[in-house]
């Protein structure tokens, strides 16, 4: 399509057709230069394709397309542990062939804050650790003494399974619950 000008709907398939290509989060600023518009128009188009059920996710690296097991059975698992074993949880849900879709903490004042993570390999979390550590942030689970949800997806039951017998290996399951 280069050369001519695009319709939208031809420049959100070329956007889908990007992010099914893409080994990594894309910007919305690579987007746009690739399509030659602007950032603002990629950000529209791709809000209207996630109200069209596109399965694409917004993460703090870019945009991406959920993988297939995050589209299938999820559940959600109650852990608890200080900012030590952080890397080693997120391992542990990778490792056995899962995927952290959110953090979700119940705060005192605001209630429930959910946080999205999109990690679904070991390289996804060493960049979520990364910049934890970089911008000296905090996690979420900070605000609650370290206890915390996370709605995982796996492609099986059987993977659930080893995830939770994972987490309780290391001592930070608190309670897994099925959606």
């Amino acid at each position: 399509m280069m050369g001519q000008t695009m319709t939208a709907e031809e420049r959100r398939g070329e956007i889908l057709r990007a992010l099914e290509q893409a080994e990594t989060p894309v910007s919305a600023s690579a987007l746009a230069k690739q399509l030659h518009v602007s950032r603002q128009a990629i950000v529209g188009d791709v809000a209207m394709l996630r109200a069209l059920n596109s399965p694409i996710a917004a993460t703090p690296r870019g945009y991406v397309l959920l993988p297939s097991e995050s589209r299938g059975q999820t559940y959600t698992i109650a852990c608890r542990h200080g900012r030590d074993l952080l890397q080693q949880e997120l391992y542990a849900v990778v490792d056995n062939g899962g995927g952290l879709i959110d953090v979700i903490v119940d705060h005192a004042v605001y209630g429930q804050l959910t946080g999205k993570l999109h990690i679904f390999s070991r390289y996804d979390a060493d960049e979520f650790v990364r910049k934890l550590s970089q911008s000296e942030s905090t996690p979420l689970s900070a605000l609650t003494n370290g206890i915390h949800l996370h709605t995982i997806s796996c492609p099986s039951r059987e993977c659930f399974e080893r995830i939770c017998a994972a987490l309780r290996a290391l001592g930070v399951l608190v309670a897994p619950e099925e959606n």
